[in-house]
């Protein structure tokens, strides 16, 4: 159930880093899209707002329409937070802060945040400090027991009613969310960190980001005759080519280009290929839409951690013709997918009257996807 709101903010002014940090591409988007797509797409999370500074509302607003808002922050974090807690809709109760110079935040993280919070009424990620601290102070110096302090990341989350009473309270004097809960009374949960969920602050900062990226890359291939029923509809990429029947034979609607793309994704990420998880021996799959196992397979690799970066497929037959309908084709896998339809790449090419393929017997599908994670 989605019954999370995620805050993301993104008002800062950069001023450690030099220059905007949170604009700066990783792997082609900009870090904050990075964050804002972590929570978008996670299954708890009923929605995502923006907090922005004021010159760059209308920007934000061109470059993320799924924002639930884009608001305009203020000259602390705190007023910052407020605003943004101002805009959440009625309907939630949980909040997620989250800074948007953390591109790499996991499903993972996120959930096992949330969880210890619902047990606890707020909870964080933290990192154990290996560092010996020492406090400063004008004329004295106290060591710290390490074995006690944690390093705070962000998601923060916590009861929305909860933030409100405490930014009552405390007002603009804290540095972090859950700082203002504390003031409150409240007791948050630190929940085993992420190393990886770094947050970009000083130059060069950037250039830790490729080590703590994983890679992978999967293969899918796919084809199918057509149907001796000449009333069997035909389905290539989620979309129905009603002029074109008879359809291609198989026990779900046999589309063989979403079925190269979900044995591709499963192949990147680890998880088997299309036979294990939706065997055509399962009564349950019978002329079920292909377009379902590709949402479910979207669905298990973003619980594992991974984003897809791109997907590249192929489509081998004589007909129907897919230039036409490619737009609509890429707009339905992205969809499916949770992703923009950039990242989504369908051709089509004929198989110059050679072979089965050549002689229109049947279609065949090619497909390659890549996913990262850190």
């Amino acid at each position: 159930m989605k019954v999370l709101f995620a805050i993301l903010l993104a008002a800062g002014r950069s001023e450690r880093f030099g220059r905007d940090k949170v604009g700066l591409l990783i792997d082609g988007k900009p870090v904050w899209r990075h964050a804002f797509e972590a929570f978008f797409h996670h299954p708890e999370v009923g929605g995502v707002g923006l907090v922005v500074s004021d010159e760059r509302i209308e920007e934000f607003k061109l470059a993320a329409p799924e924002a639930t808002f884009v608001v305009g922050g203020g000259r602390s974090r705190p007023e910052s937070a407020q605003r943004g807690l101002a805009a959440v809709p009625d309907e939630f109760d949980w909040v997620a802060f989250h800074d948007a110079a953390r591109p790499f935040v996991s499903a993972d993280l996120i959930s096992r945040t949330f969880e210890a919070a619902e047990t606890s009424g707020a909870a964080c990620p933290g990192l154990a400090v290996t560092d010996t601290i020492k406090l400063v102070r004008p004329g004295s110096v106290q060591t710290l027991d390490r074995s006690s302090l944690s390093a705070v990341q962000t998601p923060q989350i916590g009861h929305r009613r909860d933030f409100l009473r405490g930014y009552a309270l405390a007002g603009d004097r804290m540095t972090d969310d859950l700082s203002v809960l504390e003031a409150a009374g409240i007791v948050p949960q630190i929940v085993p960190g992420d190393p990886a969920n770094i947050k970009i602050t000083h130059p060069g900062d950037e250039n830790r980001t490729p080590s703590t990226m994983e890679i992978r890359t999967g293969f899918g291939y796919d084809i199918h005759s057509f149907s001796p029923d000449p009333e069997r509809p035909l389905w290539l990429g989620g979309v129905e080519f009603p002029e074109d029947r008879p359809g291609l034979e198989g026990h779900s609607d046999a589309d063989a280009l979403l079925h190269a793309i979900v044995d591709a994704l499963l192949g990147a990420a680890g998880l088997g290929d299309i036979g294990t998880h939706y065997p055509p021996s399962d009564p349950q799959w019978k002329d079920r839409a292909s377009i379902e196992f590709l949402k479910e397979t979207g669905r298990m690799i973003k619980e594992k951690g991974y984003r897809i970066v791109n997907i590249d497929s192929t489509v081998l037959a004589e007909r129907p013709k897919i230039l036409p309908r490619r737009p609509e084709i890429v707009q339905v896998i992205a969809d499916a997918l949770l992703i923009s339809a950039e990242q989504v790449s369908v051709k089509a090419t004929t198989h110059e009257k050679l072979g089965a393929l050549g002689r229109g017997e049947g279609i065949a599908a090619m497909a390659i996807a890549t996913l990262s994670r850190p």
